[in-house]
């Protein structure tokens, strides 16, 4: 059973992962990303004066790459709390080695728990459509090893999978792989409330109103947009072994005062 803190004070956070920690698809004006642990960053320093953040986190990490490059700096920082999220992109992946995937998860945790004072996992959300049913059991399996991990080790573990509002096709960006920034709004605010903070939104996980499907024709034109501008190039990079995150340095670096996010 998780003990949830009560009137939490944290002093520093660093966040751990991939391209959901890293925020896209939650666009700024300047062409960078924002994201939940931006915003979530943003909720702690206006409450606790010197706060201080890093974010590890690259997009298109596979959990190998996060353990290998993000797990030892994020433990060196001596963090008060730590977000981990990795796996998802593993099983998306055609072959997939879930063993390898649980093996590298644990080690992960195994490092990072007394490393801080608070490890912080979760069950990455899920659009609904086909591509989620065809991995949910891999996602599952991920997901259990995630429960299994938290109560070994006492972490929190926020449960996005369970959540239907982040769900809806509409709390997705186009390229159907990362959540709008109204997403990334309730992760944070999930995330928030699993620290032990009083809710700001008591209605995150609660699914939007329902609208009018789009028609047969918007919705192929949708289809087809989306295959030439995503599906394609994800494709090509999968078949010639390249990631979107090739060459990127972490998004914050290093452990300094946050003032918060860009408007």
């Amino acid at each position: 059973m998780q003990t949830i803190p009560s009137h939490p004070s944290y002093s520093s956070l660093v966040a751990v992962g991939d391209s959901f920690t890293e925020g896209m698809s939650d666009l700024l004006p300047d062409g960078s990303y924002r994201g939940w642990a931006d915003l979530l960053a943003a909720r702690m320093a206006a409450r606790t004066p010197g706060f201080r953040y890093a974010n590890l986190a690259v997009r298109g990490k596979l959990i190998g790459q996060i353990v290998g490059e993000q797990v030892e700096v994020a433990a060196g920082m001596r963090a008060d709390v730590v977000t981990l999220v990795g796996g998802l992109n593993d099983t998306l992946r055609p072959a997939c080695d879930m063993g390898r995937v649980r093996g590298l998860l644990t080690e992960a945790v195994e490092r990072l728990a007394p490393s801080c004072k608070q490890l912080v996992l979760m069950r990455s959300p899920g659009r609904r459509g086909p591509v989620l049913e065809r991995f949910r059991p891999r996602m599952e399996e991920l997901f259990a090893c995630v429960d299994e991990l938290a109560e070994r080790h006492g972490a929190l573990v926020v449960d996005l999978y369970g959540a239907p509002s982040l769900a809806d096709p509409r709390m997705w960006d186009v390229d159907r792989l990362h959540l709008t920034a109204e997403g990334h709004r309730r992760v944070a605010e999930a995330v928030w409330q699993t620290l032990g903070h009083a809710p700001e939104d008591t209605e995150w996980r609660v699914p939007l109103p329902a609208e009018q499907p789009p028609g047969w024709l918007t919705r192929r034109t949708t289809d087809v947009r989306f295959a030439r501008q995503h599906l394609l190039p994800w494709i090509g990079r999968r078949l010639t072994g390249r990631s979107s995150g090739d060459g990127r340095p972490p998004k914050r670096p290093e452990l300094l005062p946050y003032e918060g996010p860009a408007a």
